[in-house]
């Protein structure tokens, strides 16, 4: 009865699944020069190749010595999983991009839940492994015969895109790097969770507070409906998570939204992109500030407070280090941002206020019927965004000593704090023992969250 092994499965296949297993590069390389046809076998109950346990257990070098002897990157198991997927799925980042250089299938579906390795990587949190695919998928000749955008929200049979599972699961990273890389934002599942919920409706009801304020962020709508005529505020308040259920109020103020439809976004070069989502986030959090303070009041439940996420580092430097100039809108903080055609700068949170005072209008369908802010000092478009150079003086003026220097860098006009995101980052002696041992560590059931679970998972109203 067990999952892998049978009393007639020959000892020498035996001792090579458990190499493969251990990493054992020595004892694999000598039971394949002795019988070649090993790398072709698989175990009898869940047929999991070399390859499989290898790529799950992180072994890299064992699955670049199986790939070099002609392995197909694309064998799969009992379940129709890939290598990749069961990479995917145990976070074995260096693995994943070993089988992508190989030439590995991203769009490969399994017979369980009809789902690819960009699911696995989501449902699991490793938004490393997440990157690596998606870097790939923007090349991939099976990924540009479907269309990057299509693969991001490419459906199980339960209806779920990775951002539904990264958000039920409460994997801010993961729905952070998904919405960077165009994962609708609104989308509606058919199975998954409860039909017709949002990965907003996801996030209330797991109660992470860090993937509602992203998904926030992000424009999704605190007023669609789940096919029930739940809002996502209803159902974080059934399942007790007050904190997400003030946020999601509609009747508490709406925070501002990353304009990702807007056209100059995707000319951002990454570090002033960087700059202008630490200003987002923190001018969101103000406002959750208040928030959460009034829902405080207002209930005898405790709320957390509104501090910065886990993988955020606060900075107290300067934001433009060196003598960046005061913004001439707010004249508190130093200039951070440039817009290329004219050269005029301000700091982040002020282009934030010109570019995310309002949800882009769900009237225009495209991003080039969105109207492009004007720059505030000479009117002109605004259609690229660049980190500001810090300006210098003129021949006349002389330079600043150490004294004056680091006086006005203390001058609390000078002097805001900045957030800079971190984005990471057996025994051969018993057939029964090693053949279960392989299969219950790699096996679909795998599991990295003690609540989770593969089935589908289903909300009574």
């Amino acid at each position: 009865m067990g999952q892998g092994a049978s009393c007639g499965r020959p000892s020498e296949e035996v001792d090579f699944f458990g190499a493969a297993q251990s990493g054992d590069l020595a004892r694999l390389a000598a039971a394949v020069r002795s019988r070649p046809s090993l790398l072709g076998r698989t175990t009898l109950f869940d047929r999991l190749s070399a390859l499989h346990i290898a790529a799950a257990h992180g072994h890299l070098q064992v699955v670049s010595m199986a790939l070099d002897l002609c392995v197909h990157p694309d064998v799969v198991n009992r379940h129709k999983q890939t290598a990749l997927m069961l990479a995917a799925m145990h976070g074995r980042t260096e693995c994943v991009r070993r089988l992508l250089d190989a030439g590995a299938n991203i769009v490969m579906f399994d017979s369980s839940h009809g789902r690819t390795c960009l699911h696995y990587a989501a449902y699991y949190g490793h938004a490393d492994c997440l990157r690596a695919i998606l870097s790939a998928a923007q090349s991939a000749p099976v990924s540009q015969s479907w269309g990057f955008a299509r693969f991001v929200n490419v459906r199980d049979d339960t209806g779920a895109t990775p951002l539904h599972l990264a958000a039920r699961q409460g994997w801010r990273r993961c729905v952070h790097v998904l919405l960077e890389n165009g994962a609708i934002v609104s989308a509606s599942s058919s199975a998954f969770g409860f039909p017709g919920s949002t990965p907003l409706h996801l996030a209330a009801r797991g109660g992470s507070l860090d993937c509602v304020r992203q998904l926030l962020s992000w424009g999704a709508d605190r007023l669609q409906r789940d096919s029930v005529g739940r809002i996502p505020y209803e159902v974080a308040m059934k399942r007790g998570h007050v904190a997400c259920a003030a946020l999601l109020n509609p009747s508490s103020a709406e925070p501002l939204v990353w304009p990702s439809p807007l056209k100059f976004i995707s000319e951002l070069e990454p570090d002033a992109k960087a700059l202008l989502e630490a200003a987002l986030m923190e001018a969101n959090r103000e406002r959750e500030k208040r928030t959460l303070k009034g829902a405080r009041s207002a209930s005898p439940l405790a709320l957390p407070s509104p501090s910065r996420s886990d993988d955020a580092a606060i900075s107290e430097e300067e934001a433009a280090a060196g003598g960046g100039e005061v913004c001439s809108i707010c004249f508190e903080q130093a200039c951070t941002i440039e817009v290329r055609e004219c050269g005029h700068q301000m700091c982040a949170a002020c282009t934030l206020a010109l570019c995310c005072h309002a949800k882009p209008s769900a009237a225009a369908a495209t991003p080039c019927q969105q109207p492009l802010p004007t720059c505030p000092f000479c009117r002109g478009g605004i259609s690229r965004l660049v980190v500001a150079t810090t300006k210098t003086r003129a021949g006349g003026d002389e330079e600043e000593d150490d004294e004056e220097a680091g006086s006005r860098l203390a001058s609390p006009l000078h002097r805001r704090s900045r957030r800079a995101v971190n984005h990471p980052s057996g025994d051969g002696g018993s057939t029964s023992s090693i053949m279960g041992s392989i299969a219950s560590s790699i096996g679909k059931m795998g599991r990295r969250r003690t609540d989770s679970s593969e089935h589908v998972d289903v909300d009574k109203p």
